[in-house]
């Protein structure tokens, strides 16, 4: 069974992501040990709250390298929500560098009439890379359920793998980029069609065991 290690720096929603998880078929293990990240098959990087926080907290307890090292690697990896916006260079949110992974910013959603901020709710994606491997078995606009004010905005275009359209804005929602993945929304919280996503994670996970 895939050993995914879930990264805890006080920042995830991490039992919600363990469930999706474990629903999918992993076994999944909430750590801030470096050791652990080398020796588990895969890498989560959740994340709820705000961008300086969380690069703090990572820096803080000696995970930023350790996770460079292990995308360097090409072990398969995925953020989730701020997982996703700390792996970019700086935020619009905070004064902190972020990890610099993906090349780009993160930008607040322009102020428009009748827009909410945050985005919040049942949103569609817009499939821009449909053969990536978390799309599999999916419709071609499913829902999905996002919380957030930021979106990230990534220099090279040829990385995002969808998009989402709130108000008259319609940025990235997420990217994938050899065994590097990380969506703005919650799978963990958007039941079947999230489901379905976690399980194509943890099978892409399987296929890398067992090769």
């Amino acid at each position: 069974m895939a050993l995914i290690a879930v990264v805890d720096y006080d920042m995830g929603n991490l039992h919600s992501v363990c469930k999706g998880l474990e629903k999918a078929g992993a076994t999944p293990k909430v750590t801030s040990s470096t050791q652990d990240l080398e020796v588990a098959d895969a890498i989560v990087l959740p994340g709820v709250g705000a961008f300086d926080p969380a690069v703090k907290h990572l820096r803080e307890r000696g995970l930023e390298e350790p996770i460079k090292a292990v995308i360097a690697s090409g072990k398969p990896f995925l953020g989730i929500c701020l997982g996703l916006q700390i792996l970019f260079e700086s935020s619009e949110e905070g004064k902190e560098a972020g990890l610099g992974i993906i090349a780009g910013k993160v930008r607040r959603f322009r102020p428009e009439a009748d827009l909410t901020i945050p985005h919040m709710g049942w949103n569609q994606l817009e499939l821009t890379q449909p053969k990536c491997l978390l799309w599999e078995y999916l419709s071609v606009q499913p829902w999905v359920y996002f919380v957030h004010s930021y979106y990230v905005d990534p220099t090279n275009p040829e990385i995002r793998a969808a998009t989402v359209t709130h108000g008259s804005q319609t940025v990235t929602s997420a990217i994938a980029k050899d065994k590097l993945m990380a969506v703005q929304f919650h799978p963990e919280k958007s039941a079947n069609v999230g489901l379905q996503i976690l399980s194509n994670f943890v099978s892409q996970v399987r296929e890398e065991i067992a090769a």
